[in-house]
Order: structure tokens, then C-alpha cells, then sequence
């Protein structure tokens, strides 16, 4: 039988674990006493910053997703170079990238002036990523909240663990099953690429010199191919920047996944999923190519599975007051 000191001891675990469980969730109302305003406000600044800027909800969505693939979703992403810490905005997948720094600075200000000290710069990425999608007309979805801020960066985790544009759709996979996302997961998350932009110098393989064969990629649209050739001649400089959706670029659809049937994936990323002999995307790709609110739905279900990867919370990390640096 147990001692009483051993059942004790059984309880007090018991409880730890589950109050460490509780602080771990994170729930849509976090903020609902606290700064019940927060959402119109991170949607009152996106929508100035369109009006002279029609990428910038591409721009921010793509800011939480290169967080969270990063030692988890706590805005290591947004930390400066400073004596202590080496800035993940320096890592290849974001270095002359990244963008939209400026607004997330100025949703920071906002919501301090309005709430000092309570949201994370963490769950204004979240907030952020779902106003931008909901302006351009894709769906919109109660974000869960909660998660608190890193006092670290991780540039070396920056350069190996984002999805590359030019990687294969098994690496792709890999990637994506290392921070706990499927390929469900993938295929909708890659159709963010429904809207915004991307250097040429992130594709221009695929239009010249694929996998060193002196050739274009087989997979894409010849007609698109001259397109693109005219946007990104071969000794450019590699930065001028195109659709990723030739549709409808700042529309948030289903156009995607209908340019990857027509082999108009720009990204090597995207054409992967559709082209890849025998994949299991495929048949995914043609789901959502047909079905606008199965995409959607799937889109807001893996917008919050990918929130969800390693949020640091209760007492855990801080509420930094510049998003740019550790208080």
C-alpha cells in the first residue's frame, strides 16, 4: 500500500503537470479582459499600411510563418543584432527578404498605447497574420492567444529549419514533420502563395539553368516561362519581384492551387506539390483547386496547428516593449 507521504506525492505531480498543461493552452479570450481591443487594433494599422502597400499582408503572414518553423512561435524572428544575440533576419531565408518590420513596429506602438505591457509581440504576428488574410477576402478565425516572448534568437535554426523555395517536396515534407505539421498541413500553408510577391532570384533557376542542366524546368508553362523571362533576364540582378499568383495577386483564393494544374507554381516549392510523380498532394492540390471553402477551411485549421509549435507561456519568456529587442 501507499503511504500517505507517497500519495501526497502523487497529487502534488499530478496537479503540476496539470496546471503546467493550462499554462501551455492557449485560448481565444486571452486578452478579453486585458486588452479586449487588440484585434481591431492590429487590423486598423494593417489596413493603413495597405492603402500604400497592397504586399504587406503577404509580407506578415510570411513574418509568422518564418517565427514559428524557429524554435516555435515566440517573434525570435523580430529581435535585432545586438552584443548578445545574432538576428534570424540575417539568416538566408530572410536576409533582403523579409519585410514588414516597419508595421509590426507601429501595431506594437499601438496596442501599448492602448494596453502597455500585455500582448506579446508573438501574438501580434498570429493577430496579424489573420487580419491580413481576412482583408484580402480569405476566411477569418478566432486566433488563439496566449503565447509570450523568446529572449533569443536562433540564426543557425533560421538557415536549416525554413522551407526553401527550391527544395524538393520530400525535404519540404521533412521540414514540415520536424515542427509537428502533415502534409495536409503543407499543401494549405503553401497556399498563402495565393497572394503577395517573390524575388526573382528565388526562381530564376527554374527559368534558365534547372538543376544544372543549362534548360528550364520541364514543369513550367511555356507560356509563363516567357513571361517570367521578360520579368527576370538571366544577368539580372535577381531582385526585381513578380506575382506568385498571375491571377489574382492580392485577392486570398483558391487561384493557387488552379495556376499549379496549369503548371504556373512559380516557386519550385509550389509546383512540387502538384508535379511530384505519384505525391500525395495531389490529390489534395485538386481538392482545394475545386473546393474554395475546403481550402479555406483547412487553411484556418493549419494556421492554428502552426501557431501552436512551441509558444513559450505563463511564466515562461517575457512581454517585450519593443519588439526589436529584450526589455
Amino acid at each position: 500500500m501507499f503511504s500517505s507521504i507517497s500519495f501526497l506525492a502523487i497529487l502534488l505531480s499530478i496537479s503540476f503537470l496539470l496546471l503546467h498543461r493550462s499554462e501551455a493552452q492557449l485560448n481565444s479570450t486571452f486578452y478579453s479582459s486585458t486588452c479586449p481591443n487588440v484585434s481591431n487594433i492590429v487590423q486598423g494599422v494593417i489596413q493603413q499600411a495597405l492603402q500604400s502597400d497592397p504586399r504587406i499582408g503577404a509580407s506578415l503572414i510570411r513574418l509568422h510563418f518564418h517565427d514559428c518553423f524557429v524554435q516555435g512561435c515566440d517573434a525570435s524572428l523580430l529581435l535585432d543584432n545586438n552584443g548578445t544575440i545574432r538576428s534570424e533576419k540575417d539568416s538566408g531565408p530572410n536576409t533582403n527578404s523579409t519585410r514588414g518590420f516597419n508595421v509590426v513596429d507601429n501595431i506594437k506602438t499601438a496596442v501599448e498605447s492602448s494596453c502597455p505591457g500585455v500582448v506579446s509581440c508573438a501574438d501580434i504576428l498570429a493577430l496579424s497574420a489573420e487580419a491580413s488574410v481576412s482583408l484580402a477576402g480569405g476566411p477569418s478565425w478566432n486566433v488563439l492567444l496566449g503565447r509570450r516572448d523568446s529572449r533569443t534568437a536562433n540564426q543557425a535554426g533560421a538557415n536549416n529549419s525554413i522551407p526553401a523555395p527550391t527544395e524538393s517536396l520530400s525535404n519540404l515534407t521533412a521540414k514540415f514533420s520536424a515542427v509537428g505539421l502533415n502534409t495536409t498541413d503543407l499543401v494549405a500553408l503553401s497556399g498563402a502563395h495565393t497572394f503577395g510577391r517573390a524575388q526573382c532570384r528565388l526562381f530564376s533557376n527554374r527559368l534558365y539553368n534547372f538543376s544544372g542542366t543549362g534548360n528550364p524546368d520541364p514543369t513550367l508553362n511555356t507560356t509563363y516561362l516567357s513571361t517570367l523571362r521578360q520579368i527576370c533576364p538571366q544577368n539580372g540582378s535577381g531582385f526585381p519581384v513578380t506575382n506568385l499568383d498571375p491571377t489574382t495577386p492580392d485577392t486570398f483564393d483558391n487561384n493557387y492551387f488552379s495556376n499549379l494544374q496549369n503548371n504556373q507554381g512559380l516557386l519550385q516549392s509550389d509546383q512540387e506539390l502538384f508535379s511530384t510523380s505519384g505525391a500525395s498532394t495531389i490529390s489534395i492540390v485538386n481538392l482545394f483547386s475545386s473546393n474554395q471553402s475546403a481550402f479555406f477551411a483547412s487553411f484556418v485549421q493549419s494556421m492554428i496547428n502552426m501557431g501552436n509549435i512551441s509558444p513559450l507561456t505563463g511564466s515562461n519568456g517575457e512581454i517585450r516593449s519593443n519588439c526589436r529587442q529584450v526589455n
